[in-house]
């Protein structure tokens, strides 16, 4: 059995809603299966299953074992929380091959035919993390211990959107992993609290040979999908990239709140009303601290300023 994981609670309700709606708009059939993030999860949970056909994971004890085991892992405090660990679920849920999907993300296709690649290969991506080096995932140690090759450090990934194959490997190997990640903490580049991603590739590149990046798909470069990217151009409630010339896939606010001023904000804003008016007035978040994403986009801007300064010679 194919279909499609997410994890959210009451807190990510809106993107969880406007993630769904974006999957059945193109995609009424396949399976998709919510994993709570936390105790606080009644609300999303009747709303996802009473009109988006979305099942809850079966066994939430085992869930809750599996986070515990792997928080204690690492000891306490190293996760903030150890519900950062819920995607390690996947492998062990119902379906045989399943695509994960963080809720921050749109999608503008049947998203579900992308598995048709574990034809011939166990793990899939969809992104170009790759081209910023091992930034937010590993440090140089793993070269200089030889854990990794330069070749195998092409496959980093955003962890944010993966599909691949039940039980690839059993519950005793992943603590195994895990405890060797917990005794060479020195591997992993945490600087920017990332604790869950570089984890995530060090499983995948240890135990998984057949990945596939998507973006480097046999038939051609494929599109990106960071909503940090401001090249894209918007046909409709959809993107195209330019420098491939093919649509965008999916649309990822990794590192944005995305809020009204975020990048692509009315994209977001037409999935998430879709079938419904849209609100005439949003409330001020009462938190004002950037994200990320965001202090990204103002550094470059301020970049871009600094250059046009110079050159007008002012």
């Amino acid at each position: 059995m194919k279909g499609i994981y997410i994890v959210a609670n009451d807190k990510v309700l809106d993107n969880t809603i406007a993630l769904l709606k974006s999957i059945r708009l193109y995609d009424t059939d396949t399976p998709i299966i919510m994993i709570p993030f936390d105790e606080n999860y009644q609300q999303v949970a009747e709303i996802v299953t009473s009109k988006y056909g979305v099942e809850i994971y079966p066994d939430l004890e085992f869930v809750d074992n599996l986070c515990n085991k792997l928080y204690n892992i690492f000891g306490q405090g190293f996760f903030n929380t150890p519900n950062k660990q819920k995607k390690q679920a996947c492998w062990f849920g119902p379906f045989d091959e399943f695509l994960y999907i963080d809720v921050d993300i749109v999608v503008f296709e049947k998203i579900a035919d992308n598995l048709k690649y574990l034809e011939d290969y166990d793990f899939l991506c969809c992104d170009y993390q790759y081209l910023s080096g091992i930034k937010n995932v590993f440090t140089s140690k793993v070269l200089e211990d030889k854990i990794f090759t330069e070749e195998q450090l092409q496959d980093v990934f955003n962890s944010g959107w993966w599909a691949s194959k039940k039980n690839l490997f059993t519950e005793n190997e992943l603590y195994e992993t895990f405890a060797e990640c917990a005794a060479n903490t020195e591997y992993f580049d945490f600087s920017e609290k990332t604790t869950d991603q570089p984890i995530f590739n060090y499983i995948v590149l240890k135990h998984i040979s057949r990945r596939l990046n998507l973006v480097r798909r046999p038939e051609g470069k494929g599109p990106g999908s960071w909503a940090g990217s401001p090249h894209f151009q918007q046909e409709g409630d959809r993107l195209i990239d330019p420098k491939v010339g093919k649509p965008v896939q999916y649309l990822h606010w990794a590192g944005f709140r995305i809020e009204p001023g975020c990048p692509y904000w009315d994209i977001w804003e037409n999935y998430r009303y879709l079938g419904e008016a849209k609100p005439t007035y949003y409330p001020q978040k009462t938190e004002t601290k950037k994200s990320l994403g965001q202090r990204f986009i103002d550094k470059v801007k301020n970049i871009a300023r600094q250059i046009k300064k110079s050159g007008s010679g002012t």
